[in-house]
Parts: C-alpha cells; sequence; structure tokens
C-alpha cells in the first residue's frame, strides 16, 4: 500500500510533465516548420525580395519605353530614334555604319 502511494504521488506528476513536454514540443514543431511556422515566413521572404527586383526591372524598362515613346510624340521627333527604327523595321544599313555579326 505504502509503495502503492509512493509510486502514484512520483508517477502521476511525472505523467503529467511528460504530456505537457509532448504537447508543447508538438505546437513549438510546428511553429517552426509548419505551413505558417518561421521556415515558411522565410520562404515568403525571399520571395517577397526577388519579386521586388523583378519588379524594379520592369519599371526601370517601363521608364525606358515611356521616355523613348516621348521621344516619338513630342512636336519635335528625335530623328536618331526614327532612323534607329526604320533601320530595324527595313534591315538596312548606311554605308558608313559597321555592321558587327554576333550570330544571333
Amino acid at each position: 500500500m505504502v509503495v502503492r502511494r509512493r509510486a502514484r504521488r512520483f508517477l502521476v506528476p511525472l505523467a503529467l510533465y511528460g504530456v505537457s513536454a509532448a504537447a508543447v514540443g508538438y505546437f513549438v514543431h510546428h511553429a517552426h516548420h509548419g505551413s505558417r511556422g518561421l521556415e515558411a515566413k522565410r520562404a515568403l521572404k525571399v520571395q517577397v525580395y526577388e519579386r521586388n527586383q523583378e519588379l524594379e526591372q520592369l519599371r526601370q524598362e517601363r521608364r525606358e519605353w515611356e521616355r523613348r515613346i516621348a521621344l516619338l510624340r513630342s512636336d519635335q521627333i528625335d530623328r536618331d530614334l526614327i532612323e534607329e527604327r526604320a533601320r530595324v523595321v527595313l534591315g538596312r544599313v548606311h554605308r558608313n555604319d559597321l555592321v558587327i555579326i554576333t550570330g544571333e
């Protein structure tokens, strides 16, 4: 009888601590590795950074195109830009131009 009381006095709190530790371990594991955990947050931050870099490149490209379009829309059209576009569209070169074939 005395042994059972001592065993019960020792084993019941030990079992409660074990169950509590298992529950805490479960939640800590999912807080770190879960779909909304720390690793997922880190992966999303990397993805956001990459998308922001791509967005900045696209904005720069858009600014360049808007600048070139503005040169074509103004009252005084840029002759160099028109000549460049005409050469590209018609596939012609000026006799003083140096042509470098790159193999593309």
